[in-house]
């Protein structure tokens, strides 16, 4: 659910609701909340502390760092050296009010001139510090993600995966191999986390999805989210809504 405003940028058009909407999504058993320090400019965070501090113990708040926002242009450019991922963490630690970041996600933004290796050297030295608790990847490749365990422990990752989204795509957040990265995921015991789960149309194959769902008679949103649920016991949805 997108909380900020249009953009994921500003404050929301009903504010109130905005945090009787998280109230209401913990209150009916949702116990897993993705968000970021550069959603709204930090809108997001705010707003989850003021609506549901101090957390319940089973809630997971799950950030990511590795980009920032153009006030101007509302452009998404990297924010991955190390002393600017460790600027990220202390900004999410002090808005979430947490002693350590329960799940920190680094995202993989395209243009990033930092090697990943040393940006994820970064987030392990930050965990050994106890700043965060587990460190998870976005946006990465199979190629990246061998290379973090390589490292340290990965909880989890978070990358562009729905029914109409499986293979290699390249567009605004980069180069999308999730069908690829999954099988890793399940080989090592990784949870993936697939954004943009929503995604309908088939590209070049006409949305066979949408006649699917008139023939069962349900949604598409439906549809998609039982397909990822059976896909693998290692996919967490988080289907977004505005």
């Amino acid at each position: 659910m997108r909380l900020t405003g249009p953009g994921i940028w500003g404050e929301p058009a009903d504010r109130p609701q905005a945090l009787e909407v998280l109230k209401t999504a913990v209150a009916n058993g949702v116990t897993f909340i993705d968000t970021a320090d550069y959603y709204g400019d930090d809108i997001t965070n705010r707003l989850i502390a003021e609506a549901l501090y101090p957390y319940s113990k089973d809630l997971v708040i799950c950030t990511k760092v590795g980009a920032t926002r153009n006030p101007a242009d509302k452009s998404w450019p990297p924010f991955n050296r190390p002393e600017q991922l460790r600027q990220s963490i202390e900004r999410n630690l002090r808005t979430l009010k947490q002693e350590a970041v329960q799940l920190v996600h680094f995202r993989v933004m395209p243009g990033a001139e930092v090697p990943f290796e040393e940006s994820m050297g970064a987030m392990y030295d930050m965990q050994r510090e106890g700043k965060i608790q587990h460190v998870g990847v976005s946006n990465v490749t199979p190629e990246e993600l061998t290379a973090a365990l390589g490292m340290g422990q990965v909880a989890s990752v978070e990358n562009m995966y729905s029914y109409a989204q499986r293979t290699t795509m390249n567009d605004g957040h980069g180069e999308t191999r999730g069908g690829e990265v999954l099988p890793l995921c399940e080989q090592h015991g990784i949870t993936f986390v697939p954004f943009f789960s929503l995604v309908h149309g088939l590209p070049n194959a006409g949305n066979k999805l949408a006649e699917l769902a008139q023939q069962k008679g349900v949604t598409e949103a439906q549809l998609n989210i039982a397909w990822l649920l059976h896909k693998s016991p290692v996919l967490l949805p988080i289907p977004g809504t505005s």
